[in-house]
């Protein structure tokens, strides 16, 4: 299967105007973008491709700023087709400053029909459409100018395809009666994205159960002052500091340089540099009152929390095989790590909602009630 289409390269206000005339009015917009990120926290956006079929349109964001048709096609008008489209949303929203709806993500419609959560777009079209796509430029510098026409190739075929692959996926969604279960997981990724999620940034960390309260507010405390200078410095987060030094540096709780210096990881740059401020934050969590700190975390190593988690874990994999899902498509370990740590604290349980709680939370509860029971 093969496509003709013609590019439309587009780097002033009136292609631009040009290209959202054309695209508005189409049942569907196909979209990927190319950016740099290896030395900055923000994307840097290198290149937006649309197209409704045809014709795709190679928006220049070095070149011009978009414009409100613009951010009126990509917030609203016809769905937008993305393949995994996390880092596309966050260049779009850093760029344009919208939120892309509708949204359609073809990687997530292909693991609701029982393939892996995670298949890249080249594999997706070679299974549905039997074409082998280049890869050459998989690590082109898209900034630079102008693009070499193998660049422009490799960046119009990363859209090319969407439509036709979408149309196959759809048909076998409704079919499977897996529609509106799609559309609730689409629109949860376009409403989701906030800068908020960089202060939960510490819960991340596997061992944190390992820290004593005044630890993990440290640790806290540190993430989340690295997540505020990154963004305001714009470099990424290991430039700063590693989590594997900010968890040692709560670990260890130092008073002063000379202790600082002696944390694992902790090098004499780092120390010169952001010492004060990260001793200053040690220094807040060692005063913090008692009442403000959070409870003691489960041990993921107890009996009473490996057997909870096994149960759930059960329960998902028997509905994944019965529905023909891959397991991580109902549920994830974080989730399941949070509702035992809910369960054995003896509180409200942060039970999923939407399709994945009318799979999960009854059996989730009734699983969890055996294991109190036994």
């Amino acid at each position: 299967m093969s496509f003709d289409y013609s590019l439309c390269w587009v780097d002033t206000p009136e292609g631009l105007q040009a290209a959202c005339e054309a695209l508005t009015t189409a049942d569907l917009v196909a979209l990927d973008t190319e950016f740099f990120r290896e030395s900055s926290f923000f994307p840097v956006p290198a290149l937006i491709q649309l197209t409704a079929g045809e014709i795709v349109y190679l928006i220049d964001p070095q070149a011009i700023t978009a414009s409100d048709d613009l951010r009126q096609l990509l917030s609203a008008g016809p769905p937008k087709l993305i393949h995994a489209c996390s880092e596309d949303l966050d260049v779009l929203a850093l760029w344009a400053g919208v939120t892309v709806a509708p949204l359609v993500d073809t990687q997530i419609a292909e693991s609701f029909l029982g393939a892996d959560p995670a298949m890249g777009y080249r594999r997706l079209v070679a299974q549905r459409c039997g074409v082998d796509l280049p890869k050459e430029e998989t690590r082109s510098n898209w900034l630079e100018r102008p693009l070499t026409s193998a660049q422009l190739d490799y960046a119009a075929l990363d859209v090319v395809y969407l439509p036709v692959i979408w149309e196959q996926q759809r048909q076998a969604l409704v079919t499977l009666g897996r529609e509106r279960w799609f559309e609730e997981e689409c629109e949860a990724l376009s409403q989701g994205r906030n800068a908020a999620a960089g202060e939960q940034w510490y819960t991340r960390h596997r061992q944190l159960w390992r820290l004593q309260p005044r630890q993990v507010e440290a640790y806290r405390e540190l993430t989340a002052w690295r997540e505020t200078e990154v963004r305001r410095r714009d470099v990424p987060r290991g430039w700063l500091a590693k989590d594997s030094v900010l968890y040692a540096i709560a670990e260890a709780m130092p008073s002063n340089r000379y202790e600082l210096a002696a944390v694992d990881g902790v090098t004499p740059s780092l120390v010169k540099r952001e010492g004060d401020a990260m001793l200053g934050l040690v220094k807040t969590a060692r005063h913090r009152e008692a009442s403000e700190l959070c409870e003691p975390l489960p041990v993921p190593t107890s009996p009473a929390f490996k057997c909870r988690f096994k149960a759930l874990k059960q329960v998902v994999q028997t509905r994944a095989e019965a529905l023909g899902l891959a397991p991580e498509r109902l549920s994830n370990r974080a989730e399941m790590e949070a509702v035992v740590t809910a369960h054995l604290r003896q509180m409200d349980l942060p039970l999923p909602t939407g399709w994945r709680g009318q799979q999960l939370s009854a059996g989730w509860q009734q699983a969890l009630a055996e294991q109190e029971a036994a």
